[in-house]
C-alpha cells in the first residue's frame, strides 16, 4: 500500500515538475492532479457519493460525518499535507509551489501559515485533525479547492 502511494505520488510530481519547467501550472493540469486524488481516495469510502465529494470541493463540509472526514484525511495524505493526524506545514508549501497555478499561490500559503495549528493538537483521531485542518483552511482561502 505504501509503495503505490509513493509511485503515484512520486508520478503525478513528476508530471507536474516536467509540465511546469517551462511555464507554471495550468488550472487543467491542477484539475487533473486533483482528480487522480479523488480517485484513489473515493472508492475507500463507499458512503462518499461523488455529489457529496463536489460540495467538499465547493467548500461545503459537513460537521457531523466520520466518513466525510476520514476521505478529506485520505486526500490531505495523498497531497502529503497530513500524515498520521499531523499536518505537514513546510510539506504543504512545497506542493503549494508544484500543483498549483500562480494566481492561487500567495492565499494559499497565507491560509496555510494561519492554519497551520488548527487541528488543535489533536493524537489519536487522524480524521478529526484532517477535517479541522480542512474546515479552516476554506474560511481562509478566498478561492478555495479540494479535490
Amino acid at each position: 500500500m505504501n509503495f503505490c502511494k509513493v509511485l503515484f505520488t512520486t508520478s503525478v510530481l513528476a508530471f507536474l515538475f516536467a509540465t511546469s519547467i517551462s511555464a507554471g501550472v495550468t488550472e487543467e493540469q491542477m484539475w487533473a492532479t486533483a482528480k487522480l486524488m479523488r480517485d484513489v481516495c473515493l472508492p475507500r469510502f463507499p458512503k462518499i457519493s461523488i455529489e457529496l465529494a463536489n460540495q467538499l470541493r465547493d467548500g461545503n463540509i459537513p460537521d457531523n460525518n466520520k466518513d466525510v472526514k476520514c476521505y478529506i484525511n485520505c486526500v490531505l495524505e495523498m497531497m502529503q499535507t497530513m500524515k498520521k493526524g499531523k499536518f505537514l506545514y513546510e510539506a504543504s508549501l512545497k506542493q503549494v509551489d508544484l500543483v498549483l497555478p500562480d494566481n492561487y499561490k500567495d492565499d494559499y500559503r497565507a491560509g496555510l501559515l494561519k492554519c497551520k495549528d488548527a487541528n488543535g493538537g489533536i493524537k489519536r483521531d487522524n480524521c478529526e485533525a484532517a477535517y479541522r485542518i480542512l474546515k479552516c483552511l476554506c474560511g481562509e482561502i478566498k478561492k478555495f479547492i479540494f479535490p
